[in-house]
């Protein structure tokens, strides 16, 4: 059965229309264009600090090649990822792995 990662990101103060603009359109396309499989983006209502992200992958063997494609690659440690870290802040990234229950739709 498929899993999830929801990944929720801190967002610099007043980086946040900076961080939207670079995440749909480096960010997420690039690791689509490896093979990942994003299925929301998200901002949060009313903290301008909060964005959250989604990820699907089939098996863990899927997720340990699609990772070692993104964020091993030239590009990503040459390009996106100096840029990442300007705008979020990595010490308070938080992953849950999740699953979907029986009577999900998004199974």
């Amino acid at each position: 059965m498929a899993f999830y990662e929801l990944r929720q990101y801190h967002i610099r103060r007043g980086k946040m229309d900076e961080w939207l603009k670079f995440m749909e359109g480096t960010v997420i396309p690039f690791q689509v264009s490896k093979g990942m499989v994003i299925c929301g983006s998200f901002r949060h209502e009313t903290d301008s600090s909060v964005y959250i992200w989604m990820r699907r992958f089939n098996t863990e063997k899927e997720r340990e090649r699609l990772y070692k494609a993104v964020y091993e690659s030239d590009h990503w440690k040459n390009e996106i990822s100096p840029k990442v870290g300007k705008l979020i802040d990595r010490e308070k990234i938080q992953v849950q792995r999740i699953v979907p229950t029986k009577k999900s739709t998004v199974q």
